[in-house]
């Protein structure tokens, strides 16, 4: 029989619906009942992508004795962290506190019934293992904690309330903003850049998108050569290693190792979206053919794999398949050579180090043509780049271009292969801040490479979004089977309305501006601080919770009051709003005593700092729509990081004044940064001077 679960949106806790634990999701059911019985809360927070979740469902929460001891002892909560990040942020915020170490999924935690945590850890093996306590004999010591040692609670949960109360950041006098953060930030990045393999740090290896993005608008905007090269290099390391999927296109998670050959499996939206307006923005400062392979190759496998019929991205591929990590993409040496001709194999071979040692130890080495494989324990092989193609093409004597259409062919043939075996599982709920991201990726690819379908994509993704969760001037968080809920969070308001200001660029429509403008207003009267400055992650009317966060550091997605600080004030010099420019500098007071300090911690902040500083030039259009495809693609075709470019076709109305420009019968262009413009421009050769210029 089915638990509660089942009636849930969100694919993991779907997951556990057969479990014989008594599962809850959160909400005021299950905390009224460990009130109402003086029960602790065992809360399970993780994600369906996540294999450490999923092994600890397998070992204890769907064995009938923990289950059991579970369900005598607490009432138990399962939360998918994606679906609420607003409760993963506070404990795994008290659980660092707590045991001053770092969290991850999944997060074990114990709460008293108001919802403050007094024990936690991640995963816990079903018996003792790996130097950590068992997970079914740690559950009576912690009952037995909260029955018998509640003032020894009571005291810790005062000192941790006060602690969480602290980790906000604090209202200070009124400062002078100043740049000496943004130059800071590249050189605590380069401390921290390996120079051989790239990357930001050691293993296990983060892509770091927005530092890196950050690198490569200083190298455009500052002529800085080392921040050129960490962002060339490891953008290049990262297209070579096994952190992407040399078949399919897109990037996992992260690597395990330096060198970026095996990754953590998963594939998330959130780390494809911004990367695939990264290679597309690294392609027009290097002309790199790498990444705009990369570009092209990721854009092809969301609009494959990721959209859905209705036009939201889904949110992530699992790491398992048939329980098993990394199952899904690994080959052994026979494997390829049955599916290709001698001579593809030849090329594919040193390519793709087929000839080296293998990389992977896999539960099913052995098969025959890349469909299902018996489950033999050996060595696999995971696909990395190892020798270049045209060393390829040297030693085996023939021209770059036939080397490669046989990889080419080859790869299609491999993928086609791996199409046949049992797939990992694919989370379908539609989050709002994830597609804001994948909008805004995918928009900016189109306008760099010209592509109309791209385009389409991103605007079917928004019209998703403006249509199904946005409801009676308000926005939703995520939606899965035509079933949208949840308040939205500070991100869904701020990624969206940078993922719509990239798609104006890209294609400009008036219901883009106006849910623009909608979702900058509800920013301002339902998340910011208007007495200390900032943005909360939940909104003024969100359910209570324990802590109200206000964060400003970048982690694996971009920082909510940085992308709303850089959107706001971008919006505020497109529509004249003045209101919208005020909060973002409200923000940059606020977080800037921060950003002194560790300034590479907060690269989206220091974007909107650089922006508050230096307002973004807008360039305006204005004129026939058959005229203005031409004027955008040369405008498209040169890396402008701190330029904001609108192509409006002459019979769209309802614009507010600064945009409502006069029309002619052909192109003319407005350039302005801040309150300062020329006179209108109506050449393109001009143009480009201008913007040469300036």
């Amino acid at each position: 029989m089915s638990n509660r679960l089942a009636r849930e949106t969100s694919p993991y806790l779907q997951q556990h619906a057969d479990n014989p634990v008594d599962w809850y999701a959160w909400g005021e059911e299950a905390l009224a009942l460990a009130r109402r019985e003086d029960k602790p809360i065992l809360l399970s927070v993780g994600y369906s992508a996540c294999h450490w979740c999923h092994v600890m469902a397998h070992e204890s929460f769907a064995d009938a004795e923990v289950a059991a001891e579970m369900n005598r002892l607490f009432v138990n909560i399962k939360v998918d962290r994606e679906e609420r990040p607003d409760l993963d942020q506070i404990y795994q915020t008290a659980h660092q506190l707590l045991t001053q170490r770092g969290g991850g999924w999944p997060l074990t935690m114990f709460l008293m019934p108001d919802g403050t945590p007094f024990f936690g850890g991640t995963y816990f093996p079903k018996t003792p293992r790996y130097g950590m306590p068992g997970f079914r004999d740690l559950l009576p010591q912690i009952a037995a904690a909260y029955h018998e040692r509640r003032g020894d609670i009571e005291k810790q949960n005062t000192g941790l309330l006060q602690a969480l109360s602290q980790t906000a950041p604090a209202a200070g006098a009124t400062l002078e903003l100043k740049r000496g953060p943004v130059d800071l930030a590249v050189r605590e990045l380069t401390q921290i850049f390996d120079d051989v393999h790239g990357g930001l740090g050691q293993a296990p290896k983060f892509p770091h998108p927005h530092e890196l993005a950050f690198c490569l608008r200083r190298h455009a905007l500052d002529g800085g050569e080392m921040a050129a090269t960490i962002a060339r290099l490891t953008l290049t390391k990262m297209a070579e290693g096994g952190i992407y999927d040399q078949l399919g296109g897109g990037f996992c998670r992260y690597s395990v190792d330096p060198y970026w050959t095996i990754p953590h499996f998963e594939k998330m939206l959130y780390d494809n979206g911004p990367l695939l307006a990264l290679y597309s923005e690294a392609w027009l400062v290097t002309r790199q053919a790498l990444f705009e392979k990369i570009a092209r190759d990721t854009a092809a496998w969301v609009m494959r794999e990721m959209q859905s019929p209705q036009g939201g991205y889904y949110s992530s591929l699992d790491a398992d398949s048939e329980h098993e990590e990394g199952k899904f993409y690994v080959w052994t040496p026979d494997e390829v050579r049955a599916l290709l001709t001698p001579e593809e194999y030849a090329v594919v071979e040193p390519h793709y180090g087929l000839d080296g040692a293998p990389n992977f130890e896999s539960a099913t080495a052995e098969g025959g043509t890349g469909g299902p494989r018996p489950t033999l324990r050996g060595a696999c092989w995971h696909l990395r780049v190892m020798k270049p193609l045209a060393f390829v093409a040297k030693r085996l004597d023939i021209a770059l271009d036939e080397c490669e259409k046989r990889l080419d062919a080859a790869r299609a043939k491999l993928l086609a292969a791996r199409a046949q075996r049992v797939w990992p599982g694919r989370d379908e709920k539609v989050l709002t801040s994830w597609n804001g991201l994948m909008i805004r990726g995918m928009a900016r690819a189109a306008a760099v490479f010209g592509r109309s379908d791209w385009l389409a994509s991103a605007q079917r993704a928004a019209d998703f979004v403006r249509v199904t969760l946005w409801h009676n001037g308000r926005l939703l968080a995520t939606c899965k089977d035509g079933r949208a809920h949840l308040n939205a969070y500070l991100d869904d308001h701020a990624f969206m309305l940078d993922g719509l200001l990239e798609l104006m660029q890209a294609g400009f429509r008036v219901e883009d501006l106006r849910f623009a403008r909608a979702l900058a207003d509800l920013l301002l009267t339902q998340f910011e601080d208007r007495e200390r400055g900032g943005f909360f992650f939940v909104s003024h009317d969100h359910e209570k919770l324990i802590h109200r966060a206000k964060p400003g550091p970048d982690n694996a997605t971009p920082s909510g009051n940085g992308i709303a600080a850089i959107a706001l004030q971008r919006l505020g010099h497109l529509t004249g709003e003045a209101r919208y420019l005020d909060a973002a500098e409200r923000a940059l007071k606020l977080f800037y005593p921060l950003m002194e300090r560790r300034p590479s911690a907060f690269p989206s902040l220091l974007v909107a700092l650089e922006e508050w500083l230096q307002p973004p030039r807008t360039v305006v259009l204005r004129g026939p729509e058959r005229e203005l495809g031409g004027w955008r693609h040369d405008l498209a075709a040169a890396y402008r990081p701190d330029t904001v470019v609108l192509a409006i076709p002459a019979d769209i109305a309802e614009l507010p004044p600064t945009l409502a420009k006069p029309e002619g019968a052909s192109v003319s262009a407005w350039v302005c940064r801040g309150a300062t413009c020329l006179a209108p421009i109506t050449s393109r050769e001009e143009l480009m001077r201008a913007l040469s210029s300036a």
